[in-house]
């Protein structure tokens, strides 16, 4: 067979919980999920305007509540949860990997697929391809101004309170010197948190087998997805900012032309 037909979500809250944190190999995971009939939420999957960022930046908030610009707010229930994934998807990864630890709390009954790689290894990946994006290039203050105040959309907002809080920080300084701690801390408490029977141990390259015994599916005579090298994500992630741009623009436009219109009509009244 090609693949397994995508079921339709029963709005039952998450069977499978992907704990692996951004740059482990989250997008070809979803795309596995994805394949074997699990409707799956990965962030560079999505159209950047579907994504709930506001939702994502109440629960980096509620998580999280010292992180910088945080504004007081109740921890999330399972119908916070629901509300942010549950309702709609059966497995999540990337955008939802930071909170696996309140995820496995609201769904104790889900399987956890871990994928954890060598830090060393991990962390160049993942400071220049998420990190540097986020908190570092001046043109990530230029994309989150547009993004909120034109499109209404708080992607980098929420994407820095995610990282700030995760690793405990309120600087960047802060986060390089903690961040080995805070990784292998967060991988031992996701082991700690779910019983054998439900946890995979998970190595990129392992194929279909293992995955398929774990999640009880057949195996399909499709070769195991592989997305999302360094230089792809870095192209994927520029055409994303360039539709950004895009529908910013077109959002600015009208309000453009009136203002120009305004000062044309003020500029002609001055000199008649």
């Amino acid at each position: 067979m090609a693949s397994q037909p995508e079921k339709s979500h029963q709005g039952d809250g998450l069977l499978l919980i992907h704990a692996g944190l951004f740059r482990t190999g989250t997008k070809s995971m979803a795309r596995a999920y994805q394949i074997l009939g699990l409707k799956t939420h990965h962030g560079l999957l999505e159209k950047v305007t579907d994504t709930p960022w506001v939702q994502l930046e109440q629960a980096a908030e509620s998580t999280w509540p010292s992180t910088p610009g945080a504004r007081p707010r109740a921890s999330f229930t399972r119908a916070d949860w629901d509300k942010l994934w549950g309702e709609k998807y059966d497995a999540v990864t990337d955008l939802a990997s930071p909170f696996a630890l309140e995820l496995i709390r609201a769904y104790p009954n889900a399987k956890v697929v871990v994928v954890q790689r060598d830090f060393e290894r991990w962390w160049p990946s993942f400071q220049s391809e998420v990190l540097n994006r986020v908190m570092l290039q001046p043109m990530a203050a230029i994309n989150g101004f547009l993004g909120l105040y034109l499109m209404g959309i708080p992607a980098v907002q929420a994407m820095r309170k995610i990282h700030f809080g995760f690793f405990g920080a309120q600087s960047r300084e802060e986060i390089l010197a903690h961040a080995k701690d805070v990784y292998e801390t967060y991988y031992r408490s996701v082991r700690a948190a779910v019983p054998p029977e439900q946890l995979l141990e998970y190595h990129m390259g392992d194929g279909w087998n293992p995955l398929c015994a774990f999640l009880d599916v057949e195996v399909p005579n499709v070769p195991f997805p592989r997305e999302n090298e360094a230089s792809n994500h870095a192209e994927e992630v520029k055409a994303r900012t360039r539709l950004l741009w895009t529908a910013g623009i077109k959002v600015a436009a009208p309000v453009l032309l009136g203002l120009a219109a305004i000062w044309v009509g003020f500029a002609f009244s001055q000199t008649a």
